[in-house]
């Protein structure tokens, strides 16, 4: 049983929540904790330049109420937001949380993920602790 169990949320598969949500329940040792990470990527200068609102502010504000949907007033559950490359953060987040296990989702591989990599590669590689992939 984990302690912390990390469960990254991409915005492009929240589908995938649900899934990884019942094997994190399954896995979480009594008093431990759930964390919902979704990892924004930093927008680029010459975009910001052009942008009069803070976009920053008002996707992040957006992503926590989702995320708070999805937790509906879990005590044992809490939602993060980092901004950066999601390969890199999640892992960094688990290292700097003491994070026991790590439950990311996996579409089926395709031609793109050999020339690209995917982010459940990414946080596998980089991760300090042990890593599930659900798809």
């Amino acid at each position: 049983m984990y302690d912390h169990i990390l469960v990254p949320v991409a915005l492009d598969h929240e589908g995938a929540v649900d899934q990884k949500l019942a094997s994190a329940r399954q896995l979480l040792a009594k008093g431990g904790k759930i964390t919902l990470l979704t990892v924004l990527e930093n927008v680029p200068g010459f975009v910001s330049e052009f942008v009069t609102v803070k976009s920053e502010n008002h996707i992040t504000n957006a992503v926590r109420e989702r995320l708070e949907k999805v937790i509906d007033g879990a005590s044992d559950m809490q939602a993060e937001i980092v901004h950066g490359k999601a390969g890199v953060q999640v892992a960094r987040y688990a290292k700097d949380k003491n994070v026991d296990l790590i439950i990311v989702g996996s579409h089926k591989p395709g031609i793109e993920d050999y020339f690209l990599g995917s982010t459940a590669a990414r946080v596998a590689r980089r991760a300090p602790c042990s890593v599930m992939i659900v798809r």
